[in-house]
This record gives C-alpha cells, structure tokens and sequence, in this order.
C-alpha cells in the first residue's frame, strides 16, 4: 500500500473490492448522519509487552435522526464497551473493523451528544512502518523504549477507536497518553499538563486547538529531550519545538536549522503556517517520517537529501533535508487541505512534492527549482491513473508524487506569470483553509483563477497514463503541429522555441493545426522543457 511521506514505486495491482472496502471508504448511512465535533483520548502504552488500553469519547452533532453509529476499529485490538448518557450500549460487528451502535436515546435534530468506546489489546506491528502502519516498537542505543504510531492510507482505527473516515474531522480535540515514568510521549497540539500516576506511571495531557484528521493524530514516546525556539512568521511567533534521542540532540540542534528555513519559503509560496495555535513540533521516530500534524516525525538520519540521497539526480536534493521540507509542507497540503476521499490523495502528495521545487526556488533560484522538478520525471511510471476508486479506501498510483509535481510545473508554465502562479496557490490555502476537499474543487479553483480552462489538463495527468506529445513537421516556413496520445479535446498550450531567441505558445489540439512565420528554425525548433510532454518530429 502507498502511504504518505515518501515516493511510492511498484507496478499497478487489479483488486476486487469487498464490502468491508465500502465500509473503510464510503460514507456509510450510520456515518452520514451525525458530525464529529471533538474527541477525548485517552491512552495507557504499555511498552514492556506492547499492549494499549483506553477510551475515545466521541462528540458529536446531530444532523438527522438515526438510532445506528459507526465506530470503526481494527483487529487485533477489541472494544470492550460503548456507552451514551451513563447507558451501556449494544453493537456488532459488521466485517472486520466496524462496530455498528445501537442507540437507545433520541438522537434530535441539532443536539450535541456523545459516546465513549473503552478498548484495548495488542495493536498491530507496524513492520515496515510508516508505509504499511500500526505501531513502531524499537529502542534506542541504551535499549530504552523508543516507540511510535503511522497510519496513513491503513486508517487510524489501527491504533484507536474513531469515524474512520477522511471526510469528516473534529473541531479539536483532547490526547491523553500514559506512559512508565522516565518516558515522555509527545502528541499533537500543545501540552496542558503532565501528572504523575501512582503505579510508576506518567501521564500527559494534549490539547489541539484546530481541525485535525485521523490519520494526522499521533503518539510518539521515548526518553526524549527537548529543545526549541519561535518563529516570528506572517501570523506572529510560532513556538518551534524539537524532540529527539539524547545522543542525537547535538546533530538535531544543527540539521533542524532547516526548519525556519523551511517555514519562510512555504509561508511565502502557501500563506502563514495553519496551525499557529498549536505550535510546530519536529519528532525524532524510528521510522522515515510522516505528517502528523504540528507533531511532524523525523526518522532521516539527520542528513541532507532522502536518507542520503537526491531523487531528482540533479544535486539540488542534497541541499536540504528531505524528510523536513516534505513533511512539513504537509501542514499545508494534507493537514490544513485535506483530501475528502482517499483516491484524491494527489492533492497531498503532488501539491507537497511539488512544494520541494519551490523551496529550491526560495533558496536558489528558479532555473534550479525547474532542474530538481524536472529531474523527478525519470522516476514515473505511468501504469496507473493518478486518481484511484472512490468510495472503497483506495488511493491511486504512486506517480501522484512525481507525475502530481510535474503536472503543477506545467501548469504553472500554462498560466506564465509568477506571480499570479504564487497568489494562486497562496489562494488556495485560504479560501480552502482546514477544509476536505474533492480533487473537482481544487481543478475549478485552478481553471478559475487562472482564468484558463484547465478542465483536460488535469483529466490527461490525473485520469490517464499517457504522456502528451506534440507531433510536428515543416514545409517551407509553415509548421504544422498536433496533440497525440492525449484525451479527447486535449488543447494544452505549449510553448515552443522558433529559434534560438524566439518563443511562442501554441494552441494545439489533436487535429493538424499550422503555423506561418519567417522565424522557424528547423534545426533549432524545441518544445519547452518545463512541460510534461514528448514531442515527435514527423517526416
């Protein structure tokens, strides 16, 4: 399975879906009446025998009358009881992760009610974490506990009970973890309180001020230290605080230079961080990295590039860290824009892969950027759509990263002014501030403030495997131009070189279309490398 934080490669896997596929991903009826409002975790880890125990209360509006609520909550963890008003509740099962809830007390149009559902057992090991998910049990060079949850894709009902389900997310909510004393845990949002238990215990308390989604909810305990320092950014001062081992914090305390780094250059491209409130945090795991929000994990080893190495080829990789860059332009693209359904995942991963180019940009200027953007092509693959199945928890190929890049590259090359490009994206993160979105929106709002029809852009990269190529040819001083292996109506602009200092956008489309002009070159005629295309010079 793909999952969030890293380039995903393989070949393309026919599956059939099930109704348990229907139940993770669709919004079922015992879903689509009611609307989360907050949660309140609390968690006991247990890390001598891997084991949790706890509760979720799950608050919630009513948005139509239903006596039926689903809970989803994956085995080998169990539920031991669900409860509303002080009432024990009946459920079953209903496959393998979803509990269906009978509800005894009128569910009114417009009440705020709530449930708690305790549970425990011995959650799933995360084997090659964060890319298949559950728990990360490890340790670090003293042998002391080192441990983490990811989740993406998998679904956080892995780990806890929750409405397992992208397009509906809390206001805020409450993560209460404990841990054996000497251990800290570090969550998302900022920390109320640490108490001290009874048993040799510790517990602390989390609270996230904003919109959070499932997946982006996180637990990571160790004997971390801690060091940090604030950010003065577009909204004020932004607590930054960083979490590692101890025999790591000297060479955190330079690699995480990047992250002010990081901040100026995405706060100019996207806006102000979206989570002011909450802080940013950057946590040492044993394990990649992944996007938990203002709780981002970092697992690279405290090295430039992607664990050492550059995927675009070009150098530019190796410049910057890529675990912080990538991750951390999640908070914008995955954490505040949050996809509704997980076969838009592109709009996370291809707007954030993306995002690595414009930090390149910020730093070293645009020619580099378009070299690193560039130099990402090799690693597609083109055997699958970019955009998976909707309603059955599936996310569509791993070119949602490279391809999803290239294609926001080439778009930006289509509308042809930086600036409005900037404000375009600057645009996207405030009209669609801490909101799930549909990929339908992002490609309306692109096509309108672009004021360019983009509608068979987007079908060609998201919806079809093909590489757009511009046939050509001359006679004389007259060029005669066509798309080819495009989608029907496929009119892409494209810029082209006559010679060696003359450009023009040509509006192509799949029937033979002509040029006349004394200023082709045939020699030096080149289609414009930062577009996604192939181009074919016919005889």
């Amino acid at each position: 399975m793909t999952c969030l934080c890293c380039p995903i490669l393989g070949i393309g896997q026919t599956k059939t879906f099930t109704h348990e596929d229907t139940l993770r991903g669709s919004i079922t009826p015992e879903r689509a009446w009611w609307d989360l409002t907050f949660y309140d975790l609390k968690l006991k880890v247990n890390p001598t025998d891997k084991s949790i125990s706890g509760s979720n209360t799950i608050h919630y509006s009513v948005l139509k009358s239903a006596n039926k609520l689903q809970i989803d909550l994956q085995p080998p963890l169990s539920i031991s009881s669900i409860s509303q008003d002080g009432k024990v509740l009946t459920y079953k099962k209903d496959g393998s992760n979803a509990y269906i809830v009978d509800l005894v007390a009128p569910q009114v149009v417009g009440s705020r009610k709530s449930i708690t559902v305790a549970y425990s057992g011995v959650p799933k090991v995360a084997v090659h974490a964060p890319w298949d998910g559950g728990f990360s049990w490890s340790t670090d060079k003293l042998g002391n506990a080192f441990v983490a949850t990811s989740c993406q894709g998998l679904g956080a009902s892995v780990w806890w009970p929750c409405k397992d389900h992208m397009y509906d997310e809390v206001d805020s909510m409450a993560i209460s973890v404990n841990v054996p004393k000497g251990f800290a845990d570090i969550s998302n949002g900022q920390l109320r309180r640490v108490t001290k238990g009874k048993k040799r215990s510790v517990t602390y308390e989390w609270f996230v001020k904003n919109q959070i989604n499932n997946y982006g909810v996180n637990v990571n305990i160790a004997r971390y230290v801690k060091f940090e320092e604030v950010y003065k950014g577009e909204k004020g001062d932004l607590a930054l605080s960083y979490y590692v081992l101890p025999e790591d914090l000297a060479k955190a305390k330079e690699q995480f230079k990047q992250v002010p780094m990081m901040l100026k250059a995405f706060e100019h491209w996207f806006g102000p961080y979206p989570f002011y409130e909450d802080g940013y945090k950057l946590v040492q795991v044993p394990y990649l990295g992944m996007e938990h929000q203002s709780s981002v994990t970092y697992g690279n080893g405290f090295k430039n590039g992607y664990l050492g190495s550059d995927l675009s080829g070009t150098g530019w990789g190796l410049k910057w860290d890529y675990i912080i860059v990538h991750e951390s332009g999640h908070e914008w693209f995955a954490n505040s824009i949050t996809y509704k359904d997980i076969a838009d995942m592109w709009i996370h991963e291809g707007f954030t892969d993306y995002s690595e180019s414009l930090f390149v940009e910020y730093y070293y200027g645009k020619p580099a950027a378009a070299e690193y953007v560039r130099g990402l092509r090799k690693q597609i693959q083109n055997f699958a759509p970019i955009i998976g199945k909707y309603d059955v928890n599936n996310e569509g190929s791993g070119d949602m990263y490279f391809k999803g890049a290239n294609l926001l590259h080439t778009i930006r090359q289509i509308v042809n002014d930086d600036e409005k490009w900037r404000q375009i994206l600057r645009g996207l993160n405030k009209d669609f501030y801490h909101q799930t979105v549909t990929t339908k929106q992002i490609e309306d709002y692109m096509t309108d403030k672009a004021g360019i029809d983009l509608s068979k852009v987007f079908d060609q990269y998201l919806r079809n495997i093909e590489v757009p190529t511009l046939e050509y040819y001359f006679v004389n001083k007259t060029l005669f131009y066509r798309w080819t292996n495009c989608v029907e109506g496929f009119n892409m602009p494209i810029k082209v070189n006559l010679n060696a200092t003359e450009s023009v956008f040509l509006k192509s489309k799949k029937e033979w279309q002509s040029l006349e002009t004394p200023l082709v070159d045939v020699d030096g005629f080149k289609v414009d490398v930062d577009f996604y295309v192939k181009s074919v010079r016919k005889n």
